[in-house]
């Protein structure tokens, strides 16, 4: 098994980066998925023109991610509308996908192994 992680790079109308990763907060069907590790999302800092989301899922290994990707719950997640009936802020995303090659976790944890 290979360990990977999937980055969605979302672009979001400038100042409302706040306003998506909020939609991340509570915990969705992709955490029960079999061999999903953890979800990290994170908020550009410096960006000039556009805010950038970075949804990162850790999956034990490629074929999970590919269960996940293919899912009918992955594709209602996408799919469902805001509550709002404005505008979506959301101009558009790139997935980018990486194999786990290194990876170093905190003294302790690595004890514990």
């Amino acid at each position: 098994m290979q360990k990977m992680t999937a980055i969605n790079t979302i672009f979001v109308e400038k100042g409302k980066g706040e306003q998506i990763t909020a939609r991340f907060e509570k915990a969705k069907a992709v955490h029960t998925f079999e061999g999903f590790i953890r979800m990290e999302v994170l908020l550009s800092e410096d960006a000039e023109d556009r805010d950038e989301v970075k949804v990162c899922t850790t999956w034990e290994d490629r074929k999970y991610f590919d269960n996940w990707l293919h899912s009918r719950e992955n594709e209602k997640s996408h799919n469902a509308k805001s509550p709002s009936a404005e505008k979506s802020p959301i101009l558009g995303n790139e997935l980018t996908t990486f194999a786990v090659k290194v990876q170093h976790l905190p003294a302790e944890a690595e004890k514990a192994k």
